[in-house]
């Protein structure tokens, strides 16, 4: 690469020649970048290869270029369809008909406020237990006696419940994928990963999370379905595994977790105690 500073400000830079070629195809070949570059106010010109030609004038132009990379960490955006407004409308009664409570908010906001409620009238085995039997009342004793029964644990059922809740839950968990782990020696497409959960990410508080979903949803499961799952959640990145075929350990790390004691939105805007 050969570089020349001209004596108006300029640089020249020349690219690499192949040394084969005749000189017609070098001079062909050959691309300028020229910058002009002066102090102060004035404005900076940076010329790019041959298609990208930028103008900033002053240093908050600069920065103001690194606004989008920032932005991947903002709050993640739902479309909610026909069928999971259904739904959340359909959980955040029967939660509401279990609490005796009502709120006039709608769609997911009204889940998460209903599942406020619980939390602020309400102790911790007690908030699990309601929990409970909301679910038991939004699903027939009748259908998941059923699928207890014609579903008993193996391979193909904790397959065909991770499928069935990455088709038929992102409404309420978020988006999320089925992944792999070792069962017994095998690898079993068993487990569902949800990348951010749309409960915590809404609420959160760490509290919300173990109290009123992780807790009851895997007695729920087991209890009324017969098959054990492990709900892991990551409180880094509020990513979370659903592990269906696992039990949940004894001491379980997450239940150790302390809330986000300044960024809790469920405690700062609901008055919710869940230190």
């Amino acid at each position: 690469m050969k570089v020349s500073f001209l004596g108006g400000g300029g640089t020249k830079l020349y690219l690499p020649r192949r040394g084969a070629e005749s000189d017609n195809r070098r001079t062909s070949r050959l691309m300028m970048v020229s910058a002009a570059v002066q102090i102060q106010d004035r404005p900076t010109k940076m010329v790019l290869g041959k298609a990208m030609h930028t103008t900033l004038s002053t240093t908050e132009e600069m920065r103001a270029l690194l606004v989008p990379i920032k932005g991947e960490n903002k709050e993640s955006k739902y479309k909610d369809n026909w069928f999971d407004l259904l739904a959340i409308h359909y959980l955040t009664k029967a939660i509401q008909a279990t609490t005796g409570t009502s709120n006039e908010k709608q769609g997911y906001e009204g889940l998460v406020e209903a599942a406020v409620m619980i939390s602020k009238k309400h102790g911790t085995k007690a908030q699990q237990n309601l929990v409970i039997q909301a679910l038991q009342k939004a699903f027939p004793v009748a259908i998941l006696t059923m699928i207890k029964i014609l579903l008993p644990p193996s391979t193909f059922t904790r397959e065909f419940f991770a499928a069935f809740t990455t088709l038929f839950f992102p409404w309420l968990i978020g988006l999320c994928e089925v992944r792999e782990s070792e069962v017994k020696g095998k690898t079993e497409k068993n487990v569902v990963y949800i990348p951010k959960c749309r409960f915590l990410e809404s609420t959160n508080c760490v509290g919300m999370c173990t109290n009123l979903c992780k807790i009851p949803s895997q007695s729920f499961i087991q209890d009324s379905l017969g098959m054990p799952v492990y709900m892991n959640p990551n409180f880094e990145d509020m990513s979370c595994e659903m592990i269906f075929g696992q039990q949940a350990p004894t001491d379980d790390p997450s239940l150790k977790q302390p809330c986000y004691h300044k960024s809790c939105i469920a405690k700062q805007t609901h008055g919710v105690n869940c230190s």
